[in-house]
């Protein structure tokens, strides 16, 4: 039975719900709605006008319904008398397809028909910069490497202790905090889990990072590239599939090729097979291509891949094997909307298992020195226009996630980069005002 939001509202003192949903530009959308109405909510949903938000809707679509998942519910550490709860969107009496957490969940029942269930974990770079977005927040994080500077992470205690504790409250299991390696940047752990909860638990730790950050005057932002000389903000993803108990990792395999199974290796081709296809949703915003792209930055190196490989314990490719049991991928950004990245990824392994895709070898090499001189090496696309034609193209993404959600996807997205494309750079004056 599914758990009772009035009841649980009274032995928890909740007040209020926030009912949210994350729209496919990833932007988070709710309605507070109090205690008292939570269980007409519970069974019939939140409504919103679905144009209002970044779907492909029109005013004159009827009302959609946002209808509360209990088992996400969030009692929130800094504000315990709201709960914020992951909603499924609802039109007409059906799943809206084309939202992103419909999205996820119908690769996940695809995974469970197979007997499969993908648990994931990610791990969150941002920026903590002046409420202006202008500079970082701290003028003296100036060192050239200021990866692990501890003298940089303890000047911001009070903002990332604060996060970690609401995260150890909400029973996540933190378990590092670290300053990353650009100056204002930072990167914190929790334990992984079910994609969907990962998917869930990503989505509300983005808002509670901004919104911790703003309570100490300060401004967070998981801008992939945000400062042209500085490393950009990843959202690495580590990744395996688990029988449909969820109690034996069939991605291990000790006596395997670096402590994987057949059945890795073939999710593993899925991926690098439709990788460039991907790369519209693992970094979807016109400014990851300036973190994919990127000049060598000030610490010597962008973290970021520039080529379509895979290797062991080896940061410079595209996927990382970080030990036995799962892969690190490490394309995605800060920008990537928590649901279709887990979606596209899961969508990819599973084409990969059917079809037993082969993902060729492993390079152990440096890629940022080497991978220059390799020749037969895919390169992943140099821009979004460039990566939303490659999933428009993609037989197989259309297949596993539907043309619904593709076409609605591209058709936004395209907006976003002709907006960007109309907007003229100061570059543009600068160097072409005089030809």
């Amino acid at each position: 039975m599914p758990k009772d939001l009035a009841k649980i509202a009274k032995q928890q003192n909740i007040k209020y719900f926030l009912i949210s949903f994350v729209d496919l530009f990833g932007v988070l959308r709710a309605k507070l709605v109090p205690a008292r109405a939570i269980g007409g909510m519970q069974k019939a949903g939140a409504g919103f006008a679905g144009f209002a938000a970044w779907l492909d809707m029109t005013p004159a679509d009827p009302d959609m319904f946002a209808i509360p998942d209990p088992d996400s519910l969030i009692q929130i550490p800094w504000q315990p008398d709201v709960g914020w709860l992951a909603a499924d969107l609802w039109m007409n009496g059906k799943e809206v397809e084309a939202s992103p957490r419909i999205v996820l969940k119908r690769q996940v029942e695809k995974a469970r028909a197979r007997g499969y269930r993908m648990k994931s974990g990610v791990e969150c770079e941002y920026f903590m910069v002046m409420p202006d977005g202008s500079a970082i927040s701290d003028p003296r994080d100036i060192q050239e490497k200021p990866c692990y500077d501890q003298a940089a992470l303890m000047r911001r205690y009070h903002v990332i202790s604060e996060i970690c504790d609401s995260m150890d409250a909400l029973g996540w299991g933190p378990y590092q905090n670290d300053h990353e390696d650009a100056n204002g940047q930072f990167e914190m752990n929790w334990d992984y889990d079910d994609c969907l909860v990962t998917a869930d638990r990503h989505a509300f730790f983005k808002y509670m990072v901004k919104t911790i950050a703003e309570k100490h005057g300060l401004r967070a932002t998981f801008m992939p590239k945000p400062f042209a000389e500085l490393t950009g903000s990843g959202c690495h993803t580590h990744a395996s599939l688990w029988d449909k108990a969820g109690r034996r990792n069939l991605f291990l395999d000790r006596k395997g090729e670096l402590g994987l199974s057949r059945l890795a290796y073939h999710f593993l081709g899925g991926v690098m097979h439709s990788a460039e296809a991907l790369c519209s949703l693992f970094t979807p915003s016109v400014n990851s291509y300036k973190r994919l792209n990127a000049a060598t930055t000030l610490s010597g190196v962008t973290w970021s891949p520039n080529a379509i490989c895979y290797g062991g314990n080896n940061r410079s490719t595209m996927v990382r094997i970080p030990g036995p049991g799962r892969f690190e991928f490490r394309l995605m950004d800060g920008a990537a909307n928590p649901y279709l990245m887990q979606a596209g990824l899961l969508a990819a392994g599973l084409d990969g298992i059917d079809n037993k895709r082969d993902p060729g070898k492993r390079l152990d090499i440096n890629m940022y020195e080497e991978g220059q001189k390799l020749r037969r090496i895919k390169r992943l696309p140099q821009n979004l226009l460039d990566a939303l034609r490659l999933t428009g193209k993609s037989r197989i993404l259309r297949e596993v996630l539907g043309d619904e959600f593709i076409d609605s996807y591209i058709k936004l997205k395209k907006g976003e980069w002709e907006s960007y494309h109309n907007h003229l750079s100061k570059w543009e004056f600068e160097h072409t005002m005089d030809c």
